[in-house]
């Protein structure tokens, strides 16, 4: 069977991807952190007991800081196709911490890349890019669309982006880049603005709180779902010529349009709930995002199945019975909604 090694397992994207291989039949790997706590939730679904012979489900601990973590497994699993998802993603928390945000997006790709070139590794090799690398530039943006990144963590994934081409073109490595703008989900970390709205959304609905409080309303921005996207990642890998691709919907809406979705699903009027604090703006913002997806239409035959408003949905529909569930049960962990914004 196939095998294939994700960075960033654990987080929303490594998540729907294992699943999606799982179902294809790969033979699974994920590279995750050392922590205190497990931090597996997204895929214990899938945990196989690794003592049965017929296991796919492998999870081993590295870090993107750390070369020699990152090349033991490499050399000992020989993955056919990497994933690397893994990074400090968050664009607002990117402007407290550049410098770890470039360790992990930068130069984590680049000790990835370069274990792949030192153990002589064939494979195929994924590098999740970002439309946030556009920062500034007018909508619609496509391959051709030049980069201006606006935030650290933006500077980072162009950075990133660009090494892996440049390891294409100079080693002859199968390396493609898919260039994703904003993908959301049900597992969307909570401190993002999608699921800061939807989980603020389902505690004023349950009676827990009455404000939210977000920071730029106006920005725009092209919101997909998680799940399409990972098909579009492994599509790819498929192509026998390694490309960059945009992948998006081709349809921006504001952050407010997104609250007023939101709210009015769960049957409130957002007017009464949102207000707006400055702490949350970012330094340098990011006006207008909104993807031009034809190449990924017309050579990977890749187009998004949901849409704004049934993504929006389903957020708030999940955020709304993960509550009730909690409430139910007695649980404590009852806390606000977290701060930190990030569009």
């Amino acid at each position: 069977m196939p095998k294939a090694l994700i960075t960033g397992i654990t987080g929303q994207d490594g998540s729907y991807l294992a699943e999606f291989l799982h179902a294809k039949g790969y033979e699974i790997h994920g590279l995750k952190r050392r922590a205190s706590s497990f931090n597996t939730d997204r895929v214990d679904h899938l945990y196989e007991d690794t003592h049965n012979s017929g296991a796919k489900f492998f999870l081993h601990y590295a870090d993107l800081t750390d070369a020699g973590s990152l090349a033991y497994p490499l050399a000992e699993i020989r993955p056919d196709e990497i994933y690397n998802l893994g990074a400090q993603s968050h664009v607002r928390v990117s402007f407290d911490i550049p410098e770890y945000t470039s360790d992990t997006v930068a130069m984590g790709t680049v000790r990835l890349l370069e274990a792949i070139r030192r153990v002589n590794l064939k494979c195929r090799f994924y590098q999740a890019s970002s439309s946030e690398m556009f920062g500034s530039t007018p909508p619609p943006q496509s391959e051709n669309t030049l980069f201006h990144p606006r935030s650290p963590y933006a500077c980072a994934k162009v950075y990133a982006h660009q090494i892996t081409v440049n390891y294409r073109e100079s080693y002859g490595m199968h390396a493609c880049c898919g260039i994703l703008f904003n993908h959301e989900s049900p597992r969307r970390g909570e401190t993002f603005v999608t699921r800061k709205i939807t989980m603020g959304v389902a505690r004023i609905k349950l009676g827990l709180q009455d404000k939210l409080y977000l920071g730029n309303l106006d920005a725009r921005r092209d919101w997909g779902f998680a799940g399409d996207y990972v098909r579009a990642m492994w599509s790819m890998l498929q192509q026998d010529q390694p490309d960059d691709y945009v992948i998006g919907t081709g349809e921006a809406h504001s952050v407010r349009e997104f609250v007023e979705a939101a709210f009015s699903h769960a049957g409130l009027d957002w007017q009464d709930h949102v207000r707006i604090d400055s702490r949350y703006f970012r330094p340098a913002e990011v006006d207008n995002l909104c993807a031009d997806i034809t190449k990924a239409r017309t050579i990977l035959g890749w187009e998004p199945r949901v849409g704004f408003q049934e993504l929006v949905r389903m957020m708030v529909d999940a955020d709304v019975a993960d509550l009730r569930r909690k409430l139910k049960g007695g649980a404590a962990a009852l806390r606000p909604v977290s701060e930190t914004q990030g569009n």
